[in-house]
This record gives structure tokens, C-alpha cells and sequence, in this order.
């Protein structure tokens, strides 16, 4: 199968979906969640694009090299607002969206 190619960048957006969902969650639990705003939306966007990045990479799209790309740039934005915070669910979640934005402009290039 084609896909097996992409497999560890496949595994890269899926555990970084699942460390955005997971802090998102935990950003709403905050004290003070208005803080937390931009680091939710970011959450919320970065496991979006790289469930989209998983599947285009599974079906083999022509696509998947664009979607990684940007998939790329989001992770990083992502990671960005997480290491803004200094909870521990932000801080994973910086590291796990780093690993995927390499993973992702690995596979793009």
C-alpha cells in the first residue's frame, strides 16, 4: 500500500489531533479561560488540519503534499500560542505540534 510510505507522519498528525483535543479540554477547565482563547482556537484548528493531513495521506490525494504543508504552518503557530502557557497540557501539546509541523514539512518537500 502507497500510504505505508507516509506512515510516520500519519502517526505524527494523529497524536498531535489528539494532544490539540486534549489541551483544548484542559484550556477550558483554566481558571481564567478568557486567557485561554487563542490557545483553544488553536487547538481546535490544529487537530482539524491534521486530521485532514492523516486522511489525505491514507487515500494517497494529490493533495497531501499542499494539506501537510499548511498543516505544517499551523502546528507551529499552534505551538507557539501552547509555549505561551505554563500548563502542563500546553507545554505537551507545543512539543507534540512541533514534532508534526517537522514531520509534515518532511513529507511536503
Amino acid at each position: 500500500m502507497t500510504y505505508q510510505k507516509y506512515a510516520e507522519c500519519i502517526d505524527a498528525c494523529n497524536r498531535c489531533a489528539d494532544a490539540c483535543d486534549n489541551c483544548s479540554t484542559a484550556c477550558l477547565a483554566e481558571e481564567n479561560i478568557a486567557q485561554m482563547a487563542q490557545c483553544i482556537k488553536r487547538d481546535i484548528d490544529c487537530a482539524a488540519i491534521c486530521r485532514l493531513a492523516a486522511g489525505a495521506m491514507a487515500r494517497n490525494s494529490e493533495y497531501a503534499g499542499s494539506i501537510c504543508s499548511l498543516c505544517a504552518q499551523i502546528c507551529e503557530m499552534c505551538a507557539e500560542e501552547c509555549r505561551k502557557h505554563e500548563a502542563d497540557h500546553c507545554q505537551t501539546c507545543a512539543a507534540v505540534c512541533a514534532e508534526c509541523a517537522k514531520a509534515c514539512r518532511a513529507m511536503a518537500a
